[in-house]
């Protein structure tokens, strides 16, 4: 037990030192990538860290698509989308919460692993429908007024934006699924509950956001956690 910890470790270490030196993550961002990723294999095993590393290498990829024409245009991330330490937490933190829970209370381990997988559909949708969106979309609307907006703005969507981060809710679910034999059944509650964090993502954006109340960090960790709150409720319900 004590050498698949061990070696974990290790294989974390490295690929968090590569993301340090490929301009990824900063230091401190890839030291509090590795204990987070610890705490969601407590509970989620492998299939937790799949889930962290598809979303990771999701958001790296669509941060980079296209990123000239997004700094021509005033879209692209500061710093060339290098992650901090406080955007590691913001959407990892509620993944790496329900993985300490889970290890600390076992009978609930299920549940935390459905919990896992739908905050990381979350941030997996978040991210795609907001780099590829900008893209991609053809037109762009306010959320909560339905009316025409500017592109990039917060709270502002589109539909191609929005399918692109339905698909990556979709494709953390089977992850999910194919990690955790016998639970496919619940690819749908974690598609719902990713959908609706994107949204209230999109929501909070419009509001809380947009009048500088909350940053953007804050905005993700509410998202996530908002999705994982909503797996649970659907499976009580």
């Amino acid at each position: 037990m004590m050498a698949k910890w061990f070696i974990l470790g290790i294989v974390l270490g490295v690929g968090s030192a590569y993301s340090v030196v490929a301009g990824k993550l900063t230091w401190l961002a890839a030291c509090c990538g590795v204990l987070l990723a610890l705490l969601i294999y407590g509970t989620g095993g492998f299939t937790g860290i799949a889930m962290m590393a598809f979303f990771f290498l999701a958001g790296t990829v669509a941060t980079s698509w296209k990123l000239q024409w997004k700094q021509q245009q005033g879209l692209a991330e500061s710093n060339k989308g290098k992650r901090t330490a406080g955007q590691v937490i913001a959407n990892a933190g509620i993944p790496a919460l329900a993985g300490l829970i889970g290890m600390l209370i076992p009978s609930v381990e299920d549940l935390m692993r459905l919990m896992i997988a739908a905050a990381f559909a979350a941030a997996t949708a978040d991210t795609l429908s907001s780099e590829l969106g900008n893209i991609y979309g053809r037109r762009y609307y306010n959320i909560l007024s339905f009316k025409k907006d500017q592109r990039g703005l917060d709270g502002v969507v589109s539909l191609e934006g929005t399918a692109c981060g339905l698909a990556g809710s979709f494709l953390i679910a089977i992850i999910y699924a194919i990690g955790s034999y016998g639970s496919s059944g619940n690819v749908l509650i974690i598609i719902l509950a990713g959908t609706l964090g994107n949204i209230t993502d999109s929501v909070l954006g419009a509001t809380v956001e947009r009048k500088q109340w909350i940053g953007n960090d804050a905005v993700n960790f509410l998202n996530t956690a908002i999705a994982a709150l909503s797996a649970w409720a659907m499976t009580s319900a």
